[in-house]
């Protein structure tokens, strides 16, 4: 996985450097006429566990910038208004991801998301504790994070 990862790099400076465009859409189409290359250079052979990968690390990416947005204009519209309508509490998000990278990526995630803040994960690694700024259902908003960050962090890793 690692050589096809530092070939479609490495493909994509190419490409860069033979355009002489060195924007930052150039890089990223690079990247993506590469990774499409090498995806059908494959086609006969058994398919690197790359090609599989890639694509989940883009959706959760795309996930991780809509719930950013989202939370983004939440916050903003709050602090805009004349009354305040934070409904704050702290809420114990059971965990199926079990790696400390996992944990991690989620916990930071969760974190960098405007109105939430990881606080801790429990000694046994079961349970991530989550403040929330909008806390109206707490069953709801277990249930964003196990199905949005958790789910396409369990995808990527598995």
């Amino acid at each position: 996985m690692k050589n096809k990862f530092l070939s479609n790099i490495l493909l994509t400076f190419v490409w860069v450097a033979l355009t002489g465009d060195f924007s930052f859409e150039n890089y990223l189409f690079g990247f993506f006429l590469n990774f499409h290359i090498l995806w059908i250079i494959t086609v006969g052979r058994k398919r690197s566990r790359y090609f599989l990968i890639v694509p989940k690390i883009i959706l959760l990416l795309l996930n991780f910038l809509y719930e950013l947005v989202k939370a983004n204009l939440e916050v903003a519209y709050e602090v805009i208004t004349p009354r305040l309508n934070v409904t704050p509490g702290i809420i114990m998000v059971p965990l199926d991801v079990k790696s400390d990278i996992g944990i991690t990526v989620l916990a930071n995630m969760i974190s960098l998301t405007p109105g939430t803040l990881s606080i801790d994960v429990s000694n046994d690694k079961k349970v991530l504790f989550v403040h929330a700024m909008y806390l109206k259902d707490r069953e709801k908003f277990i249930r964003g994070i196990k199905d949005g960050f958790e789910r396409r962090i369990l995808e990527v890793l598995s």
